[in-house]
């Protein structure tokens, strides 16, 4: 890809060309203009001519694709850049492997307070349990340290980090030798990043939205709250993406609502809403999800934060507030909860205002036809990630361990979603899985239970137009004349047309039917490489030898 030296400004016009660019407004266009921070112009390489003398910067694109920027619509960024430049638990297939990377890391690092981790995962371990804390106390040579599991819904600590936290042991969720969860969990996880300072809290920030960039990533959710960060960590986190070239940031904070004084607050956090991870239950994995009926491996149902009139109080106040309102939802009790308490609402301040509001369910893993109803009849928007499905779905897969089978495969059902007229944004929980836009839209489209499977081009939708619309926005994430300017330039093979199935519909393939292309996803084939990513109109990254 070459391009022009032209100077740099603020609102440069730029031609790019050659190139194949995703958009309906021309599903044949090879060129596009950008004029402060908009989409001016899509259109053909012979009507480019005539804009090539007229704009400071021509872009050959050297038959690479431009599309939309990425709208991660739920992400931890803190965490994800912790994770990234911190001690990662990953990649370890056993728990020894696990332990040897503690060990290691502490080596390394004796000036940190704190050892931070993330990703372990003893479903995916011969030994199928999580590390005992006489095996981490000796990993860690007497140090504090703090490893989330995976969901981040429970974590595996050390006595020295417990030291830290006066009265832990009396909290519920605390646990003499396994990992903590609930009020235990939150209470270390609050000690163990007090100890992060506020530079290596910036530096954190700014690793993962270059890794955002880097992905094709223009926008992310950032889904804060007083059980998951803090809120210097919030605001904070706003003040820098606004103040540098990078992904937008759009916050969610994590608080009830009672009155307009709650939502005010939530306001002047700089939060498009008092949602993201405000927690009906928790996670699978952690045996924290709400259920309706027992876990197939342990004698309970899970864990309920706020029941339906809670629900239904935070969801009036947001909504006579106009505020957007939302929750973290996976069990199917947490579901009914929720669709039992947002139709309250509903009577309380009319349908209409509550379908208006848009107000929003992160993971929705465990729906039933009638929750999926619900959902369409209350206008919720549905903030999934399909990543989940293809870390723990399928038959052997840790959703059927802790569900059973037959359970486990009316997970994440993405298709009846869309079937039902559910607006669907997508999204990675990165840390929990890693940011990864294509490999997102590769797994809605091959999820492990064919009947949720979607096309390609309806997941691509969904994790680009998907996240603006759930943030209330319907004229961005696009590439049309007027549309805000993120895009995304890629290299990438032969463009195709992708059904799940047999069983649904096809596009043609024929050109003459006006369906753009998008990149082979199947299984194996290789995922287009972000070659620039630009967030109105400004570059934001490009990559190296480019």
């Amino acid at each position: 890809m070459t391009e022009s030296t032209a100077p740099q400004s603020e609102h440069r016009t730029v031609l790019l060309r050659g190139g194949d660019v995703h958009s309906p407004a021309d599903p044949f266009a090879t060129a596009m203009v950008v004029e402060r921070g908009h989409v001016a112009w899509v259109g053909s390489e012979g009507a480019a001519d005539a804009f090539a003398s007229g704009v400071d910067e021509v872009i050959d694109l050297e038959g690479a694709l431009v599309t939309p920027a990425f709208t991660d619509a739920h992400v931890h960024t803190t965490s994800t850049g912790l994770a990234l430049t911190g001690l990662d638990l990953s990649g370890a297939r056993t728990l020894g492997e696990a332990l040897a990377l503690v060990r290691a890391h502490i080596g390394s690092h004796p000036a940190d307070r704190v050892v931070l981790g993330h990703g372990w995962d003893a479903t995916r371990w011969p030994e199928q349990r999580p590390p005992s804390r006489a095996e981490l106390d000796e990993a860690a040579g007497g140090r504090p340290v703090y490893l989330p599991r995976v969901d981040v819904h429970s974590a595996a600590v050390t006595t020295a980090l417990l030291d830290l936290v006066p009265g832990v042991t009396a909290m519920a969720g605390y646990h003499p030798e396994g990992p903590l969860t609930a009020a235990a969990h939150h209470a270390v996880r609050a000690a163990a990043h007090a100890a992060v300072s506020p530079r290596q809290r910036a530096g954190a920030q700014r690793a993962a939205l270059r890794r955002a960039a880097s992905l094709g990533i223009g926008t992310v959710h950032e889904c804060g709250g007083p059980d998951i960060s803090d809120e210097d960590d919030f605001t904070g986190l706003l003040k820098l993406a606004a103040g540098q070239p990078g992904p937008r940031v759009f916050g969610y904070w994590a608080e009830q609502v009672g009155n307009e004084k709650d939502a005010l607050r939530i306001r002047e956090l700089g939060a498009v809403g008092a949602a993201g991870d405000l927690f009906v239950d928790g996670s699978l994995g952690s045996h924290t999800a709400c259920l309706h009926e027992p876990y197939a491996d342990a004698p309970h149902r899970g864990t309920a934060h706020l029941d339906a009139a809670q629900i239904a109080a935070h969801v009036a106040a947001c909504t006579e507030a106009g505020l957007q309102a939302g929750f973290h939802a996976i069990g199917d009790a947490a579901l009914s909860a929720v669709v039992a308490g947002v139709r309250a609402a509903a009577g309380q301040v009319g349908l209409g205002r509550v379908r208006a509001a848009r107000h929003r369910v992160e993971h929705a893993e465990m729906l039933t036809p009638e929750t999926v109803a619900a959902f369409a009849e209350l206008g919720l928007t549905a903030s999934v990630q399909p990543a989940f499905d293809a870390a723990w779905g399928g038959e052997e897969g840790m959703y059927a361990q802790r569900l059973g089978a037959g359970r486990a495969r009316t997970l994440n059902p993405y298709a009846a979603l869309l079937r039902a007229g559910v607006p669907l944004a997508f999204g990675s929980d990165s840390p929990v899985t890693p940011l990864d836009p294509w490999g997102t839209v590769r797994a809605a489209a091959f999820h492990r239970t064919l009947e949720h499977r979607v096309s390609v081009r309806a997941g691509f939708t969904a994790h680009t137009r998907g996240g603006w619309r759930a943030v209330g926005r319907d004229d961005a994430g696009t590439l049309v004349p007027g549309a805000p300017a993120d895009y995304a330039v890629w290299r990438t093979d032969e463009l195709v047309v992708q059904a799940p199935d047999d069983r649904v519909a096809r596009w043609s393939t024929d050109p003459r039917s006006g369906t753009p292309g998008l990149p082979d996803l199947s299984p194996g084939a290789d995922l287009p490489v972000c070659l620039r990513t630009v967030v109105f109109g400004q570059t934001v990254y490009v990559r190296p030898n480019e």
